[in-house]
């Protein structure tokens, strides 16, 4: 077990754990909470043994492994399915162990010991589980949202906050007692936080989490670890049930309070009315000692809420846009334009409050992108209302901040491209005082942007974006580095808000509260879905398992897929195109022929390599002589080199029976 006493932490001269007490047992997935800057960070430290503890006692097992996300950002060209196996390290230590025995065997192979070491190597690292290393990663890299096609693909060409989610892939790829994870779901689209909360529910190790995803840690915790006022307490339960204990906590502590203030003020009087009377000294002095005996009552101290609010906009149009048999997608230089979406025929009216959901990958950044003005329609109209002003928060919006600038320059520089705001005052004093109600307060107004947090600049674009009046919100992912008290504030300002929203999030929480009709994304269109947000789980877990047995039943799926894909137009086409169907049919099938032959062989040659590795490894498990065991273990070595091969290449072969079917 993890235990903390009396344990004291400082960061510089801020005392961070005054006397801390905590005890956390084996197998329990702990939700660490607490105000931005209250010390969770630190306390990781503290786990990982980054940082010792300054007084108290701490420990935690000798013999627990640790996996953490590492938070730098990944420059390597190792494919992502190299990169995230590399996060085993019993198997890398066993890989190394086994090189060195085996260069040891080649210089003495009549050596009965080490022989017998390298039987031993060959069987610890089947027990590491080497046979299916890389299946069990790219398991992990599907699951958080990349495509099968991208397995291979280097590590450096994919964008930061997919190289983030490679590190979390790594970490969960590590054999481990205990993982720490440090706001996980940062990044992740909610099909992939489905697939995490699954994936962690099984975990059978010790988890401490932390996240501003109330709906995360209900799902992924049962134990809730507070950290405020420099001490840690321990709640049984999950976040919301931590909300409701610690609500009647300081209720009860309130009430102690202002019953001890009565209590302190009744002796206080009699002390001051009687001190001077010689016959009531003895009375008097008798309270005194009572005072200073007493153990006080802390007073209830209000931690300070940020709050905000979406000015009315200054006029609605209605409807506020309208799409008309669009086709969206992008367009690549010397290339075809590439179609995500086709036969779109949409209309967003005042005052609706649209979440935008889609498994990844599904088009719901291309069709944020279309309406934001950011990408243009490849076919088909989108009309605006007349007046329509958007307020986009982008997930890469951060990055548009400029970095040696700071927030009153900002805001002075927006000032000045909307030629002044006629409803809001611009000038510097008045921006000053407009980003106070942000928290940006005193000289943070001059703080340069890239010193500031995720927090702190996910605040900055919100200020900025409230000032512009904004009629029509368009949030993609704007929680992302938020705290629970800012998401909070968020909700409740666009709840008040009078204009129309449409939201992408993979923060239920906030989806729930502030939306009242869906759109789902997904396989080419954009349609109504009608059911709550626990329906779009189910669907998208759903979708998962439907992607799981395509990839497992290829051939069967594509031709299907191939036969329905040619019903429809063939019995309402032209002759002559007919003709052109069939021939693309057949073109198609005959390019089919040689993947599916090969699939087919792939699979009986896995077959067969199943049975001897399972052979190998009964052999192994008997008494042999030296030289059979090491010759066992390189057949082994090389059967389960074979597998991979194999497994990697149906994959691919899998890949293009699918791109042929589309």
């Amino acid at each position: 077990m993890i235990t903390l006493k009396n344990v004291i932490l400082r960061r510089s001269a801020k005392v961070l754990l005054d006397g801390a007490t905590v005890t956390l047992n084996p197998g329990e997935k702990v939700g660490l909470v607490g105000r931005n800057g209250a010390g969770k960070s630190t306390l990781f430290a503290l786990l990982n043994g980054t940082l010792h503890e300054d007084g108290g006692d701490f420990s935690v097992p000798k013999q627990w492994r640790m996996a953490q996300v590492a938070q730098n950002m990944p420059e390597t060209e190792e494919s992502a399915t190299d990169f995230v196996v590399g996060g085993d390290t019993r198997l890398a230590e066993l890989r190394e162990s086994l090189a060195a025995i085996e260069a040891a065997y080649a210089e003495n192979p009549d050596d009965a010991d080490i022989g017998m070491e390298l039987a031993h190597a060959y069987t610890d690292l089947a027990d590491a589980g080497e046979h299916d290393a890389v299946p069990r990663a790219q398991a992990l890299i599907l699951g958080l949202g990349f495509k099968s096609h991208e397995l291979d693909q280097p590590v450096n060409s994919f964008s930061g906050g997919w190289r983030m989610r490679l590190q979390l892939a790594r970490a969960l790829m590590c054999p481990s007692d205990l993982l720490l994870l440090d706001e996980p779901t940062n990044h992740l689209d909610l099909d992939a936080l489905v697939w995490l909360e699954a994936w962690l529910q099984k975990y059978p190790g010790t988890m401490i989490v932390i996240s501003h995803d109330r709906e995360f840690l209900d799902a992924v915790t049962d134990v809730t670890l507070h950290i405020a006022n420099a001490q840690l307490t321990r709640y049984g339960g999950n976040y919301s049930k931590f909300e409701d204990m610690r609500a009647l906590q300081m209720e009860q502590q309130q009430q102690a309070f202002a019953k001890q203030q009565d209590k302190i003020a009744h002796l206080q009087k009699f002390i001051d009315r009687f001190k001077a009377k010689a016959s009531k000294a003895k009375q008097a002095q008798s309270r005194v000692k009572a005072l200073e005996r007493m153990e006080r009552v802390a007073p209830l101290l209000a931690e300070a809420d940020f709050s905000f609010e979406f000015k009315e906009p200054g006029n609605i149009p209605n409807p506020m846009l309208s799409i008309s048999n669009a086709s969206f997608g992008y367009v690549v230089e010397s290339e075809e334009p590439k179609t995500i979406l086709r036969g779109v025929n949409r209309s967003v009216l005042a005052g609706q409050r649209i979440g935008i959901l889609g498994a990844n990958g599904q088009g719901k950044s291309t069709l944020v992108k279309t309406i934001a003005r950011e990408m243009g329609a490849l076919a088909g109209q989108v009309t605006e209302g007349k007046g329509l002003n958007i307020g986009y928060f982008a997930q890469q919006e951060l990055d548009v901040l400029h970095p040696g600038s700071n927030p009153l320059e900002h805001m002075v520089r927006l000032a000045r491209e909307m030629g002044g705001n006629a409803k809001e005052p611009s000038g510097e004093q008045a921006l000053r005082g407009y980003l106070g109600s942000f928290n940006f307060s005193g000289d943070m107004v001059k703080q340069p942007v890239g010193t500031m947090s995720g927090g702190e600049k996910a605040r900055l674009v919100l200020a900025m974006m409230v000032w512009q009046r904004p009629n029509l919100l368009l949030l993609d992912e704007p929680t992302n580095h938020l705290d629970l008290a800012t998401r909070e504030a968020l909700a409740v300002a666009l709840n008040e808000f009078e204009g129309t929203l449409m939201l992408v999030s993979h923060d239920r929480a906030l989806l729930r509260s502030v939306c009242d009709e869906f759109w789902l994304v997904g396989r080419g269109v954009v349609g109504d879905f009608d059911g709550d947000l626990d329906d779009y789980q189910r669907y998208l877990l759903d979708e998962a398992k439907r992607l799981r047995e395509e990839a497992k039943v290829a051939v069967r799926e594509a031709e299907t897929a191939a036969a329905a894909a040619a019903a429809a137009p063939v019995a309402a086409a032209a002759p002559q195109q007919r003709k052109q169907d069939a021939q693309e049919r057949q073109q198609r099938s005959d390019q089919a022929k040689p993947i599916k032959r090969e699939i087919a062989q792939i699979d009986e040659r896995l077959a067969a390599a199943g049975t001897e590795r399972t052979a190998l490894e009964e052999r192994l498990a008997q008494p042999l002589p030296p030289a059979e065991i090491a010759e066992a273990g390189k057949r082994l070595k090389a059967i389960n080199d074979e597998i991979g091969r194999l497994e990697e290449r149906w994959l691919a072969l899998s890949d293009q029976l699918e791109a042929l079917a589309a």
